[in-house]
């Protein structure tokens, strides 16, 4: 018998209930909001004190009381609206956007300038099959930095893995071109709504800041990333059996080498992805 996920309000209900629980049984304390010297400037921080060690002129909110827990929702939303206004939004963006199609001809208008780059002496003296990865996995990356994509990159998978196996790669790198590239640039966060955006609203500090500190740590972890997965293409490329996918991609490779490879235009809705599937297979 297979037991199904409690509906979204009873989970959030159920967290509510369960910190209002332990606001009587963890030390209670307070972020206070103080001014430092660091290197001659001012700057202000955010430090944690328990109840004991509170500064003067600081007092703790009294315990959660039964009713409260009812109105705990209200509140919140009161407090975070400037949040839950701008996810809205980035939302509503993000949704047009994919109802449109405006990435997915993106995405094919992109694929096509890079296969044009196998005119070019210089890139494929480099490889042009490393290029194509590098910048396909930047731009997935990027996605994931700025408009925080994640799990609707699965849609493009259905794209870049025959493209990887055309390329004498396997499926796995497909994915990893889109689903690792996109989650590479998800944990940089140089803009992400859903992370930083969420996190500096309820911090109280300024939105987007420190964003010299998140760029720098986009580029660290794509150039690990990065770095991984052309070791990984690199080994298949000189083995394909090395690949635990060997077996399952023999049907795809065969494939491959009957039809010359094409891109698909693919139009607005499901059929337009059945159309883009057909022409690839």
């Amino acid at each position: 018998m297979l037991k199904k996920v409690p509906h979204t309000y009873v989970i959030v209900f159920s967290i509510i209930i369960l910190a209002a629980i332990l606001t009587w049984v963890i030390p209670p304390g307070k972020y206070v909001e103080e001014t430092v010297v660091i290197d001659g400037q001012e700057q202000t921080t955010l430090t944690f004190y328990y109840e004991d060690d509170l500064p003067a002129g600081y007092e703790l909110d009294s315990q959660v009381q039964t009713w409260q827990v009812l109105s705990a929702l209200f509140n919140g939303f009161v407090r975070q609206s400037n949040i839950i206004v701008f996810i809205l939004m980035i939302g509503g963006a993000f949704w047009i956007m994919n109802q449109t199609r405006a990435i997915d001809v993106g995405i094919m208008s992109f694929l096509k300038y890079a296969r044009k780059l196998e005119s070019n002496p210089a890139m494929r003296r480099i490889g042009v099959d490393n290029v194509i990865i590098v910048m396909i996995m930047l731009l997935f990356s990027s996605f994931g930095a700025i408009f925080g994509m994640s799990e609707e990159t699965i849609a493009f998978v259905i794209i870049l893995i025959p493209l990887a196996i055309s390329m004498g790669y396997d499926s796995i790198t497909g994915v990893c071109m889109v689903y690792i590239a996109a989650h590479l640039g998800f944990a940089g966060a140089i803009l992400n709504p859903f992370t930083i955006g969420i996190a500096q609203g309820l911090a109280g500090i300024p939105l987007f800041s420190g964003i010299e500190y998140r760029l720098f740590a986009w580029v660290v972890i794509n150039i690990v990333g990065i770095a991984f997965v052309l070791r990984y293409v690199s080994r298949i490329r000189k083995n394909p059996k090395s690949s635990i996918m060997y077996e399952e991609d023999s049907y795809w490779r065969k494939r491959r080498l009957q039809t010359p490879m094409t891109l698909p235009i693919i139009r607005p809705g499901w059929r337009g992805w059945c159309m883009a599937w057909y022409c690839w297979c």
